[in-house]
């Protein structure tokens, strides 16, 4: 039986339980055994964002996943300098599994449109597969997607769709969670425990 991935990129900072949950449920639905975190080094669509040390956010993700046999954390795109193209961790990824082994890349919907920006796109859509967490009620309808269909055609884009995972709604965002430890507020339940005390004993987040 051939194994089935689901890698999971993104700065994580930090990394909260809507992160995790939306996994989960795609994980489920879509048959995958495994979800790899991929904390970004420098993502390349947030040049010149305010990121948490790279270590901490890497810490960050361990500590979340921690005894979960469903998750595991790589530092591939910590160990590479420059931006943190998908294509470059997927290709990387892919020489070190089997030929039969399944490998997808987890996208969230507001990031289906911005594939048409990303680095190699018509070449990553041809070799990883895409799932793409959605929210109860996303319509591809409302979304612009003509320069993604003008980029990786209109056969790419039939697949892309048909790789949309309907997922929970969490109103949770890592910027929330920014300003509330900035303001002093409780983050309790939005990040598992062991990231909240982890931001608390680093001390991070604690200016605006």
């Amino acid at each position: 039986m051939s194994t089935a991935i689901g890698l999971f990129g993104g700065s994580f900072n930090p990394i909260h339980v809507g992160h995790l949950i939306s996994a989960r449920s795609v994980a489920e639905q879509a048959g995958l055994d495994r979800i790899v975190l991929v904390p970004a080094a420098v993502p390349p669509h947030k040049r010149g964002a305010v990121l948490a040390p790279a270590a901490d956010r890497l810490a960050m993700a361990q500590r979340a996943v921690a005894g979960d046999p469903l998750f595991e954390v790589s530092d591939i795109e910590l160990r590479r300098s420059g931006p943190s193209f998908t294509y470059d961790t997927v290709t990387e990824f892919r020489a070190r599994l089997p030929a039969n082994a399944r490998l997808c890349w987890l996208i969230g919907a507001d990031s289906l449109p911005e594939l048409a920006t990303w680095s190699r796109v018509q070449r990553l859509v041809s070799e990883v597969e895409i799932l793409t967490a959605t929210r109860p009620g996303w319509d591809p309808a409302g979304v612009d997607l003509a320069p993604l269909r003008e980029a990786v055609g209109e056969a790419a884009v039939a697949q892309l769709l048909r790789g949309c995972v309907s997922t929970p709604a969490i109103e949770i965002s890592a910027s929330d969670i920014r300003s509330r430890v900035a303001a002093g507020r409780t983050i309790r339940y939005l990040v598992p425990s062991a990231v909240e005390e982890y931001i608390e004993s680093r001390q991070l987040y604690r200016t605006p």
